[in-house]
């Protein structure tokens, strides 16, 4: 007798499963300069990608060249501005909501801590 287990996919409409994606942001203070920062992180086939906002530096929607999640660890690649920023998701204590990203900018030899929740 064999056990067949079934269990549901994450279908493109379904963000429970993939709680990253959506808008995340948070002052990117750099000096006495709160310069904002958003991104964008949707998913496709598989792949996490981001696109970023910034109106402190003028950028409206610059795509990662390279977005990362692997476990709590998040990692999203700028190469143009020489950007890697790097995060921890930090859930609920049930485990089960994305409240917000722990993280650091790091631009040349700088690096900024930056907190991003959710944007409605």
């Amino acid at each position: 007798m064999a056990l067949l287990i079934f269990l549901p996919s994450a279908t493109a409409q379904d963000t429970s499963a993939t709680p990253l994606v959506g808008s995340w942001g948070g002052p990117l203070v750099i000096g006495e300069d709160d310069l904002g920062l958003i991104f964008n992180i949707t998913m496709a086939d598989g792949e996490y990608s981001a696109s970023m906002i910034s109106d402190g530096l003028g950028i409206y929607g610059m795509p990662a060249d390279r977005v990362s999640l692997r476990g709590l660890s998040l990692t999203v690649i700028i190469r143009r501005l020489d950007v890697e920023f790097t995060g921890t998701l930090r859930f609920d204590e049930a485990g089960e909501e994305l409240l917000r990203i722990d993280a650091s900018w790091f631009q040349g030899s700088e690096m900024v801590p930056v907190v991003l929740r959710p944007v409605e």
